[in-house]
């Protein structure tokens, strides 16, 4: 199950694991979109509503689900240049990029029998998360500060919710991937010193989804965190990369879950966890 699979990489995500004999899940905000190019992919693919920015559809689509989910992506996100709000009155890129996926994986997890996969960012080492201002209501608002502490939270509900479910007996692992310097739909709006960065460095969404399908199906540890090999893990292949030391606080991770269970009500069902008995992959 793929988020925001429609595009850039999540649609080569999709291609990839398609390619490779697995059912795809679009999990999308234009289903018409994701019908399209889900005819276009070789394998079995099923396309179903999904808008991060409004809980209300979050669980729509989770009441809805009752299969098994070998592998959750949380590819979607968004970056936008002045402030805006969700559905239910989150900043943007906070609401969309953090905690939309917090709730669907939380709501999904009793379905989920592998793996759990956040997309993130390098950008995380330039983050700074003010918990007592994460709707952005106080602080002068700023796009790249904003996607960064987006991309923060990503990681440290990565690994929190790893401890949280080697702690209810699970399985299932968790693991962050950062796609690398990609030319997307997000990139393709700069201009000036940007777009030439972009022109000079980006990698297709093809190379960036690498990193994205390491921490989906390669033999990896829980809490992994997956990126490019080369250009300062911004291009090229995949491989287990590092993180700064903020990503690594496990206070800070939990009362980051502390904070996104209050704001969108949704908490980790620890008693409804299956518990795999076969082998599976750490």
């Amino acid at each position: 199950m793929i988020t925001g699979a429609t595009s850039g990489i999540g649609l080569a995500t999709a291609k990839a694991l398609s390619a490779a004999h697995a059912r795809v899940v679009f999990a999308v905000r234009n289903t018409e979109k994701g019908a399209a190019v889900a005819a276009a992919l070789p394998g079995e693919t099923t396309v179903k509503a999904l808008d991060l920015a409004d809980l209300g559809s979050v669980h729509r689509f989770a009441d809805e689900w009752s299969e098994p989910i070998d592998v959750l992506i949380n590819n979607a996100g968004v970056s936008v240049p002045t402030l805006e709000r969700t559905r239910d009155g989150f900043e943007m890129q906070f609401g969309t990029n953090h905690l939309g996926p917090f709730a669907l994986t939380n709501l999904l997890l009793p379905h989920v029998t592998r793996r759990v996969v956040s997309l993130s960012s390098q950008a995380e080492r330039m983050a700074k998360l003010n918990l007592d201002d994460l709707n952005w209501e106080r602080t002068p608002y700023n796009e790249s500060r904003a996607y960064a502490m987006s991309k923060l939270a990503n990681i440290l509900f990565t690994a929190e919710l790893q401890r949280r479910l080697i702690a209810a007996g699970s399985a299932v692992t968790t693991a962050a991937a950062h796609p690398g310097f990609v030319a997307t739909n997000m990139t393709g709006s700069t201009t000036g010193l940007a777009q030439l960065l972009t022109r000079l460095v980006a990698q297709a969404p093809e190379a960036g989804a690498l990193p994205v399908l390491l921490a989906a199906t390669g033999d990896i540890p829980g809490d992994s965190f997956t990126g490019p090999e080369r250009l300062l893990h911004m291009r090229g292949g995949a491989e287990l990369i590092g993180r700064s030391k903020q990503a690594k606080d496990a206070d800070l991770a939990a009362r980051l879950w502390d904070a996104s269970e209050a704001m969108t009500g949704v908490r980790f069902p620890a008693g409804q966890l299956p518990i795999p008995t076969g082998e599976v992959s750490a």
